[in-house]
């Protein structure tokens, strides 16, 4: 009987798991000598050179140390070099914000961005600002002040559940920075 030439992966659904091919994949090891480390991070040869050495991580530290990347360069030069630079790859740091699920500038998350709008504050704003905000606004809306007004109660709660979002955000920040 003949062996069918035929693959699993035709069309859709994929009739085999993800990351299954049969193809080897190359792998660049680490340029430093006697290392067998994948050498997934580049560094350049030379001051002013586009060629580049790939290190694994603690090559690539040790390399990295002591590097001046504008050796030799005036200070019109480097900075030239560090816009390019910022142009080309570095600038996707930057953008990084842009990324899958990452919303505003990373230091909020999407419920924290919902809460400082209930606010009515910018996302460059400080938690003592937050703190008047919150304030003001539950002060405003308070049943007390407004007795017998639906719309002004759920706009005390809504104001009431966004303080206590930032307030939370705020102590975990507090804890890991």
């Amino acid at each position: 009987m003949a062996k069918s030439s035929r693959s699993d992966d035709w069309g859709f659904p994929r009739w085999r798991e993800y990351g299954s091919e049969r193809a080897t994949r190359q792998v660049k090891m680490c340029d430093r000598w006697g290392c067998d480390q994948p050498g997934d991070r580049p560094a350049p040869k030379s001051p002013n050179s586009r060629e580049r050495w790939y290190f694994c991580e603690t090559h690539a530290a040790e390399y990295n140390r002591n590097w001046d990347y504008f050796e030799g360069l005036s200070a019109e030069e480097a900075k030239a070099r560090e816009a390019d630079e910022r142009r080309s790859s570095a600038g996707y740091a930057e953008a990084s914000h842009y990324g899958w699920a990452g919303p505003g500038d990373g230091r909020w998350t999407g419920d924290e961005l919902r809460a400082l709008e209930t606010l009515e504050l910018e996302t460059d704003a400080d938690f003592e600002l937050i703190k008047t905000a919150w304030r003001r606004l539950a002060k405003a809306n308070h049943p007390d002040m407004k007795p017998g007004d639906a719309k002004a109660a759920v706009r005390f709660q809504a104001v009431q559940a966004s303080f206590e979002i930032l307030r939370r955000a705020e102590e975990r920040r507090a804890k890991t920075g």
